[in-house]
């Protein structure tokens, strides 16, 4: 909880007016949003189901600078392929990540770059390095290339698509989808054998996840936005999904199609 207020007194000194050349003021741009869906997918891991699952997240941005929180509260944390609750069948807040990023422009292309603290009670404490790009046009494609580089150390790669059409005055229709390639660096992402019945085989490596989207942006006068949003997540190889000896192939835990149910909340100044 102490992160949130943290979060909370920094978003508050940056929203203030800030005074540019000229004596000009120039404004922070600061959003805020709440999702509410039936379940918690991180990178095609399954951390929450057959609850609800709460995400708010706050954040600000200045001159291509921009610092945000986001959040993970599960109403009934429940034992998954990947993942062992702090609190089964209670309550519990979860998830608090920290972001700090930098993004520059040039022309249609927008180079960004950025570093997350992970702040988990499911598992270990990480932190991440980014670097991506993406470009102004068609389907707006995003390449992000993540380091992790405290608990995990290995690549996580994603290319992203993502396309909106407007429709009834303001509204619009939002496609997206998502594919992932993961690549393990040290001994733990070390996979199942059966021959030695553990963890001793070559490091996990394999096209990992993907996610197809589709929402409706519903304007809520000039700064609130509601997004019903339903997602498909499913593996993107036999490597992701593979199971050995009852046991899965990578040391996170298999991954399963799913589907994920909810809305977003969202709003801007």
């Amino acid at each position: 909880m102490k992160n949130i207020w943290r979060m909370g007194l920094i978003l508050s000194f940056l929203s203030a007016s800030t005074p540019g050349w000229g004596g000009e003021e120039e404004k922070v741009a600061v959003n805020a949003s709440l999702g509410v869906f039936n379940r918690y997918i991180f990178r095609g891991y399954e951390i929450g189901q057959d609850s609800v699952v709460f995400q708010p997240s706050l954040g600000a941005a200045y001159k291509g600078f921009s610092v945000s929180f986001w959040g993970n509260i599960d109403s009934e944390e429940k034992t998954t392929q990947n993942f062992v609750p702090d609190r089964q069948g209670k309550k519990s807040f979860n998830e608090t990540d920290l972001t700090l990023s930098y993004t520059y422009g040039l022309g249609k292309l927008e180079l960004t770059g950025g570093y997350i603290y992970y702040g988990t009670k499911y598992t270990a404490e990480t932190e991440e390095f980014y670097l991506g790009a993406g470009y102004d046009t068609w389907f707006k494609p995003t390449l992000v290339a993540y380091r992790d580089i405290t608990s995990y150390p290995g690549t996580y790669i994603q290319l992203s698509l993502a396309q909106s059409w407007k429709f009834c005055r303001e509204m619009t229709v939002d496609l997206g989808a998502t594919a992932a390639y993961l690549a393990g660096d040290s001994g733990y992402w070390k996979t199942y054998e059966s021959s030695t019945g553990g963890y001793t085989g070559e490091k996990y490596r394999a096209f990992h996840d993907g996610r197809l989207s589709l929402g409706v942006s519903i304007p809520m006068g000039k700064n609130f936005v509601i997004q019903p949003l339903i997602q498909y997540s499913f593996p993107l190889s036999s490597e992701a999904k593979r199971q050995i000896d009852g046991k899965s192939y990578n040391p996170n835990g298999y991954l399963d199609d799913v589907w994920i149910f909810g809305v977003n909340l969202k709003f801007s100044n």
